[in-house]
């Protein structure tokens, strides 16, 4: 069986997504819950629940096929956290280097 560019393209990306969605929740994890409400951010609760689900969801279904939406909901979840949430987070925990 042979495989097209478009199948090791997301085999890449589904390998490379798994650890960034265990990053994203250990992360969520080990920061202080008053941080989330003072970077004007949903709770820590939550953002632990959205990434430890999307990481859930990163391992248990592959980027072909009929999972392919719950694939995609889960990477853009824990992609959310990585851009938005966490350099906020970090910014209101270390505060202005200025």
């Amino acid at each position: 069986m042979t495989y097209g560019l478009d199948y090791w393209i997301l085999f890449a990306i589904w390998c490379a997504g798994m650890p960034v969605g265990a990053f994203a929740f250990l992360h969520a994890l080990v920061q202080r819950a008053d941080a989330y409400t003072a970077a004007d951010r949903m709770t820590k609760l939550a953002w632990s629940l959205i990434t430890g689900g999307g990481l859930a969801a990163l391992y248990l279904f592959r980027p072909q096929g009929s999972t392919f939406i719950l694939w995609m909901a889960a990477l853009v979840a824990v992609l959310v956290y990585i851009v938005d949430v966490r350099p906020k987070l970090n910014e209101v925990q270390r505060g202005n280097r200025w």
